[in-house]
């Protein structure tokens, strides 16, 4: 073992705990982050909306799919900020490169996740 006391976990155990790990960081961004609680909330309509708009399988998961990606793009943001201000709250070119590629993943995920929204909405409503 390489001395580290969480790594040795396996099976159910470490399932169960690395289910309470995410829950922790769920809340801890939905708490910490106001971005993270807007797109919450907007997926809490827009979820059911698109099983409603989606004309078939595919059409439902790339809508559905592309929330939970700005989701999960903005999990991945909220946690590199979070290591870098660890580190310090200097002001430095490598954290601000960090942090500025990381807030451009949110908005790449944003638009693509926009893209697909107004294309499938035109599909349904636009002919």
């Amino acid at each position: 073992m390489n001395g580290n006391p969480y790594k040795g976990r396996t099976g159910l155990d470490r399932i169960w705990r690395a289910c309470g790990y995410s829950i922790d960081g769920l809340r801890s961004a939905y708490q910490g982050e106001s971005a993270f609680r807007q797109e919450v909330w907007a997926a809490l309509v827009l979820m059911p909306a698109a099983f409603w708009i989606g004309r078939g399988w595919v059409e439902v998961a790339l809508l559905v799919g592309s929330v939970l990606l700005v989701m999960i793009v903005e999990l991945l943001n909220s946690s590199v900020e979070a290591a870098i201000d660890r580190v310090s709250y200097e002001l430095h070119d490598l954290s601000k490169r960090a942090k500025d590629i990381a807030s451009a993943a949110v908005l790449l995920s944003l638009l693509l996740c926009g893209g697909i929204w107004v294309a499938a909405l035109w599909h349904r409503f636009g002919h």
